[in-house]
C-alpha cells in the first residue's frame, strides 16, 4: 500500500484571495506551482484574472483527483467566514505562500 501511495500523482486544493479577507478563489491542481504561476500572470481567463485573486493564502494535498475535487466542491460551498477561520488557522497573517512552494 505505501508503495501505491508513493506512485500516485499528489492533487492539491487551494484557496487565493485578492487580499486579506478579499475575494476568493478555491480551486484544485495535480501541479501546484504551474497554476498558481498561471494565476498571478493572469495567462488563463477566467474570474481569479477578472478579479486579481492572485495571492495564495491556503493550500491542502490530497492523495487523488477524486478527493481534490470532492474537498473544492465542499469548500466552494462554505460561507466565506468558515473559509477565513480556516485560512487563519495556518495563515494567520495571509501571507502570499507562493515563495514557500518554490
Amino acid at each position: 500500500m505505501g508503495l501505491l501511495l508513493a506512485l500516485s500523482t499528489p492533487y492539491f486544493v487551494y484557496i487565493l484571495a485578492s487580499q486579506r479577507q478579499g475575494t476568493l478563489y478555491v480551486g484544485v491542481t495535480n501541479n501546484l506551482v504551474r497554476r498558481i504561476h498561471e494565476h498571478r500572470e493572469k495567462l488563463i481567463e477566467g474570474f481569479a484574472s477578472q478579479h486579481h485573486v492572485t495571492r495564495q493564502v491556503w493550500v491542502d494535498q490530497t492523495g487523488s483527483v477524486e478527493e481534490a475535487i470532492t474537498h473544492e466542491k465542499r469548500l466552494k460551498h462554505w460561507r466565506r467566514e468558515w473559509k477565513f477561520e480556516l485560512i487563519e488557522k495556518s495563515n494567520p497573517t495571509w501571507d502570499d505562500l507562493y515563495d514557500r512552494i518554490l
